[in-house]
């Protein structure tokens, strides 16, 4: 548990390290920090926090839909590095993801920011944005579906089999919840992105007008339609949105 300012140092030296420590796709390279110490204080962060917290180990949909979040939850832009290490904070758990930047014009600043040798690669990069996060989505969702499958599967045997334990009960119930949790964020969190985007478009096209503007709007708007589905998902509905829950792991 972290408490008081030798507690938020050590929580943003675990930022920095987590952070610095990044493999595929932005997705942490597994170290001591990652695998081992981000978990645990995490762990104990979130359980001070009145969160679900659990200690069952990952099935492996369930490690592979955490990986897949991991883009979805970070900022858009790489330049975009203190919101960088809140996101990183929040998906170890050490942070609430309350503390992530809803400034919808962050995006906008950092794609804008610096010099460039014209306009079109600005809205070339928005549409090279969007449509990254698009292919993202249908993986993700369809992840998603097994670990909520599965999770009914969890339910139906926790309630009807007498050969349970009690005191697994509650870490049940808890990982359903940190699943739960996770796919409603991983939805607010495109939803901000998908708002991002829109945001720079306009802006872009008020500054600097041009015809690639069309291309970028398409790709948003394609980005749009796959989002859909993701948050109309099925779910337990054992957490109320906007309450978002990340696990362990």
């Amino acid at each position: 548990m972290i408490r008081g300012s030798a507690g938020r140092v050590a929580a943003a030296t675990l930022g920095l390290a987590l952070a610095a420590c990044t493999g595929d796709l932005g997705r942490p390279r597994p170290t001591i920090w990652n695998q081992i110490v981000a978990p645990e204080i995490g762990f104990w962060s979130a359980t001070a926090r009145g969160e679900a917290a659990s200690y069952f180990r990952l099935t492996d949909d369930e490690q592979q839909l955490r990986d897949r979040a991991w883009r979805l939850i970070m900022p858009a832009h790489e330049k975009s590095y203190f919101a960088a290490e809140l996101s990183a904070l929040a998906h170890a758990r050490i942070v609430p993801t309350s503390a992530q930047s809803s400034d919808v014009a962050a995006y906008y600043n950092a794609l804008t920011s610096g010099s460039y040798a014209s306009q079109a690669s600005r809205y070339a990069r928005l549409a090279e944005d969007a449509n990254a996060d698009r292919l993202l989505i249908t993986p993700f969702r369809g992840n998603a579906q097994r670990v909520v499958a599965a999770d009914k599967v969890r339910l139906r045997t926790l309630e009807t089999s007498p050969m349970v334990p009690p005191e697994k009960q509650d870490p049940a119930l808890a990982r359903v919840l940190e699943n739960e949790g996770l796919v409603l964020w991983v939805c607010e969190r495109v939803g901000f992105r998908l708002e991002s985007y829109r945001y720079a478009l306009a802006n872009l096209v008020v500054e600097m007008p041009s015809r690639e503007a069309l291309q970028s709007e398409r790709t948003i708007m394609a980005l749009e339609a796959e989002i859909g589905p993701l948050c109309k998902m099925s779910l337990h509905g054992i957490v109320k949105p906007p309450v978002p829950i990340v696990a362990k792991g």
